[in-house]
């Protein structure tokens, strides 16, 4: 016995030999995991932070002074506005259609959650787009069929846009948490002579409350660093994110911009702050969905209120159908005097221009999608399974560029990298490390989720057989995984493929993608082109994820949301 024990010590011992390859391997891999995350998302923060305090090199607090003149200031108070009314409607129809779907047979949930998944693969812009084409001064509803015509510029634009493109995300986040509900509760509320409103007002929605804080401060932080949208359909409506976004391409005042972007940051913190403390709450409740599942649950809320949720989310759909719809119909045709004419010149002139650009949206996305989740996958390793010390800080640095606006980090590398030795600005490079670095935070989360239910004797085991770290995770723990990595490469690669607001300022000519390109031929104008843009955005964005789904078979449905 004392042998064995001492065989174990010799090996744990020779485990961490310095002279070991496989612990020198480990060390590089672990020194590469935090160095790459100080460099590539603490130091960019660093930087637009400095940026906005220096003036020619000398400490100044100049561009905050500039933000409080009243042009800015009314900059400000449009961006709080639209963005809390956006917020507030975007978070109340996702509870109508969370609320709808909780109320159904697990046949009809999954389909409405399937669909709510479908419609989160969308470009942006895309709505921007639809709105237009549908219910402009020449839209086919407003003025081919009702003779109208219609300004849908202003305000009222941005708000209507902003709350139907952030509701699925909405929904899905509060369709999680309603289903991590004790049911016990709603059944002991109903024993003791409460009625279905009773049980809604005082038992489910107190449950969801810390819910509906984090997604309404994560839709107000979201709306609050969208530039896009207001560019297209806000007319003469100027927000904060769109006059930093201008400010960098038609006055190229950095320093400007930056304090603008900074402004950006306490509502994200705050949201970031909301978001911690309802995944806390949702651990808690969902001890009791272990215990007894909704199966044999019976909670009908009145008809009327019913009819009311139903007409909601019918409506969603309907008007995503029409969204999705109208893109693919405008890449195909052209309004020529009020009338719809088929015609292929858009896909031709696509053909032609932006293959190139969709290859290399492509190449950087896969390449993004890989690097991410294996950052993502060593960094929880490290973290949660290793336990070495400093690294809890690491991992919460990891999550910034996601709780961050895009505006804000895509800045960052502009004024951190553009000169040597670290000038990266107009390769291709720095559009790969700022899709992968600003969702580090997806893998990570999802591999966090996994070692909770990964069993530790297994590591224990190949430790006992004499395997070092790197053996244990290259022949163990990575082929466990294999479920998280793909799942987080397709989440990576959708928002790769789709992304505008953090890489809209690190695209050159020579390294321009199709969503920028997409961008930008919506804001001149060219409707059907920006359409076939979107379209093949949509389809291939898709495919891929299908494809991934296939292979993971059943656990592919087990869609992560961060």
């Amino acid at each position: 016995m004392a042998l064995l024990k001492n065989k174990i010590i010799w090996k744990e011992r020779g485990n961490k030999s310095p002279l070991s390859f496989d612990v020198l391997i480990d060390r590089i891999m672990l020194f590469l995991v935090v160095g790459s995350l100080l460099l590539f998302i603490l130091y960019p923060i660093f930087m637009v932070i400095s940026t906005s305090v220096y003036r020619h090199g000398v400490f100044s607090l100049d561009n905050y002074r500039d933000l409080l003149s009243p042009g800015n200031l009314k900059l400000i108070k449009n961006s709080l506005f639209v963005s809390t009314l956006s917020s507030v409607l975007g978070t109340f129809f996702a509870l109508c259609i969370a609320l709808y779907t909780f109320l159904q047979k697990e046949r009809i949930r999954a389909l409405i959650y399937r669909l709510l998944m479908i419609t989160l693969i969308s470009p942006p812009f895309v709505s921007a787009l639809a709105l237009i084409m549908l219910f402009g001064r020449r839209g086919l509803i407003t003025y081919n069929l009702l003779g109208l015509s219609v300004n849908p510029y202003g305000w009222q634009g941005i708000v209507l846009l902003q709350t139907l493109g952030l509701i699925s995300l909405a929904a899905i986040m509060l369709i999680s948490t309603l289903n991590a509900i004790d049911k016990r509760l709603i059944l002991a509320s109903r024993d003791l002579g409460a009625g279905t409103l009773q049980t809604l007002h005082r038992v489910i929605l107190p449950s969801i409350y810390p819910a509906i804080l984090s997604v309404l401060f994560l839709l107000f932080t979201i709306n609050m660093a969208d530039f896009g949208t207001p560019i297209i359909i806000g007319g003469k409506y100027k927000v904060l994110a769109t006059e930093a976004y201008m400010t960098i391409f038609s006055a190229a005042d950095l320093g400007k911009a930056a304090a603008m972007s900074v402004l950006l940051i306490p509502p994200a913190i705050i949201a970031f702050y909301f978001y911690r403390k309802n995944l806390e709450k949702n651990n808690s409740l969902a001890d009791g969905v272990k215990a007894l599942g909704g199966e044999g649950l019976d909670f009908r809320l009145p008809l009327f209120i019913r009819i009311a949720l139903g007409i909601i989310t019918g409506l969603f759909f309907f008007l995503m159908l029409l969204k999705y719809g109208n893109i693919f119909l405008s890449a195909v045709t052209i309004n020529v005097s009020g009338k719809l004419t088929f015609t292929w010149k858009h896909i031709e002139a696509f053909q032609f221009a932006y293959l190139p650009a969709v290859y290399r949206s492509l190449h950087i996305a896969v390449i993004a999608g890989i690097l991410a989740s294996v950052i993502g996958i060593l960094l929880s390793y490290y973290t949660h399974r290793r336990q070495l010390p400093l690294m809890k800080p690491i991992e919460f640095i990891a999550s910034l560029p996601y709780i961050i606006p895009g505006i804000f980090f895509g800045l960052g590398y502009i004024v951190g990298f553009n000169n040597h030795p670290l000038l990266l600005t107009g390769t291709t490079a720095i559009l790969v490390l700022n899709c992968t670095f600003r969702h580090i935070s997806v893998g990570n989360k999802a591999a966090n989720a996994a070692f909770e239910n990964l069993d530790r004797r297994l590591e224990m085991a190949a430790r006992d057989l004499g395997a070092s770290p790197v053996r244990i995770l290259t022949t163990v723990i990575f082929p466990l995984l294999k479920s998280t990595f793909l799942l987080s490469f397709i989440n990576t690669f959708t928002a790769c493929m789709t992304t505008v607001g953090a890489i809209i300022f690190l695209v050159s000519p020579r390294n321009v993608v199709a969503s920028v390109l997409m961008f930008k031929d919506i804001t001149n104008g060219h409707y059907g082109l920006g359409a076939v843009v979107a379209s093949v955005l949509i389809i291939v964005t898709v495919a891929v994820n299908l494809a991934a789904i296939k292979y993971l078979g059943r656990e592919g449905g087990k869609q992560y949301v961060a």
